[in-house]
């Protein structure tokens, strides 16, 4: 089920209303209730893959019982290794088994040697790269002593399947999500409206920003041998702002949807484009996946300890698995090791933690030098977005040699691209207003506060305005492929 869609608004309402009806003090039926709503709103895509949530939920819940009852070592890691091996079992199956079946078809077929391999006729269910991270992070986290398991099955499987950041994160942990299972939920107005008022923005985000930038995109990268470096570069920058307002629009929508029923979905996003090296940048971007791998493979790897082979090693390794986890596709890996050359100058001078503020804090014009560098990250995101939105390998090196030729000075071909041109003052003042609300939690979370109250209605009434008047091009959230 779409978030931007008339089944959820139909579906929203209704749970909501049930929900808070059941009452604070009948605290089983709330949680039951969220778990059957996630498995409906899951489910319409396709009910078969209900079976892989209830199945990873089992399978965890179970053997987080089982590590925290025994005090024997080998049980322990067996247990650990059994949630591991059919968590990591069950997503490389669906989302990597053909993948590495055509390179060693490719491997045979490069040394003369034609092989027939059985490939699997599956399709990738929606999200199960993020609920898998999430029960697994459950399990170890048991492992470590760092969590007391779980004893209420219902809430346990409901923490799993939350539907509103089941398909798409954030991929929270259990040590944060879980206990608000097991705690009365009070309804709180302040923090319902808050909710409302992030969801607005996510949902501007998705479809005004993400949805049409989308459209354009999509023409040049599907024809790019079409145009020349010019507009190549456009097409790259529209897909830039696509993939910020369609990912961080669902981590908006899916926080402030959360909030409505008395949870706290922990931040995925902190305005990344306005970093000011690739380290704050990842500091920014996919919060919830970028510390999941800092914590649960670098760190144990050794993380930035011992010496300089040891740190580049395990920087390549993150970066790497991470490009592989967006997919199976020698792209992503490329983007990962592009992200790890980026930030190896900044590793091996140990300027890595030097940018931990708000750039510009307190001000609203940023200072030269500051300009310079978020401009040079920036770019330096651009082209390797290129790698990410490319089909292939060649694709991606076509475009960049098209984009770094003398075409790049040739005027931009409007004419050939269905560019409504209001919107791109539309995109200039979404970035203003993500500048001006850099500092907080979200971008209009409280920028409008102090404005006369009519006044600021009527600026969130423009905003719903907007997203109905540019609601037509409607595309799937670019991470339900993940």
């Amino acid at each position: 089920m779409l978030f931007n869609s008339i089944d959820f608004a139909i579906f929203l309402p209704l749970v909501f209303t049930i929900y808070w009806l059941i009452g604070t003090k009948r605290l089983k039926f709330q949680n039951l209730l969220i778990l059957l709503a996630s498995y409906v709103f899951y489910g319409w895509w396709d009910w078969r893959f209900l079976s892989l949530v209830a199945f990873s939920s089992f399978v965890d819940f179970f053997v987080g019982l089982g590590i925290y009852k025994t005090n024997n070592k080998l049980r322990k890691k067996l247990l650990l290794w059994t949630s591991i091996i059919v968590n990591l079992g069950l997503l490389g199956t669906f989302k990597y088994y053909n993948f590495f079946l055509e390179n060693i078809q490719d491997a045979f077929s490069f040394f003369g040697q034609n092989i027939n391999i059985g490939f699997l006729n599956i399709i990738l269910p929606v999200g199960i790269s993020f609920y898998t991270f999430q029960t697994l992070s459950y399990s170890i986290d048991v492992y470590k002593g760092k969590l007391i398991p779980s004893k209420n099955f219902i809430a346990f499987s409901a923490f799993v399947s939350f539907f509103p950041q089941l398909v798409a994160g954030p991929i929270e942990r259990a040590k944060h999500l879980l206990p608000q299972f097991n705690k009365p939920r009070k309804f709180n107005k302040t923090e319902a409206i808050y909710g409302l008022r992030q969801m607005l923005w996510g949902f501007f985000k998705k479809i005004v920003i993400a949805d049409n930038c989308a459209e354009i995109a999509n023409e040049i990268f599907n024809n790019s041998t079409d145009y020349n470096g010019s507009t190549l570069l456009i097409g790259a920058l529209f897909f830039t702002f696509q993939i910020y307002g369609d990912f961080s629009g669902y981590s908006d929508i899916a926080i402030g949807l959360s909030r409505l029923f008395g949870f706290n979905l922990m931040k995925n996003f902190a305005f990344p484009y306005f970093s000011r090296d690739i380290a704050e940048f990842w500091r920014r971007w996919h919060i919830s996946l970028s510390t999941w791998f800092r914590d649960y493979l670098y760190i144990p790897l050794g993380g930035s300890k011992g010496g300089k082979l040891n740190k580049i090693r395990n920087t390549f390794i993150i970066f790497i698995v991470s490009g592989f986890w967006h997919g199976a596709n020698w792209t992503f890996i490329i983007w990962g090791a592009l992200n790890a050359i980026y930030f190896l100058p900044l590793l091996i001078s140990k300027k890595n933690r030097n940018n931990l503020d708000v750039i510009a804090q307190g001000r609203f014009i940023p200072k030269y030098k500051e300009f310079g560098q978020m401009l040079l990250t920036f770019s330096l995101t651009v082209i390797a977005w290129i790698f990410f939105r490319a089909e292939n390998v060649s694709h991606a090196i076509n475009y960049l040699s098209t984009i770094f030729s003398v075409s790049i000075f040739e005027p931009i071909q409007f004419q050939t691209l269905n560019l409504n041109f209001s919107l791109i003052p539309i995109i200039i003042v979404f970035i203003l207003i993500e500048w001006l609300g850099r500092e907080n939690e979200f971008a209009i979370e409280k920028i409008f506060n102090k404005w006369y109250r009519p006044v600021r209605w009527g600026v969130y009434y423009t905003i719903i305005a907007i997203i109905l008047v540019y609601s037509g091009a409607q595309q799937d959230f670019i991470y339900f492929q993940f």
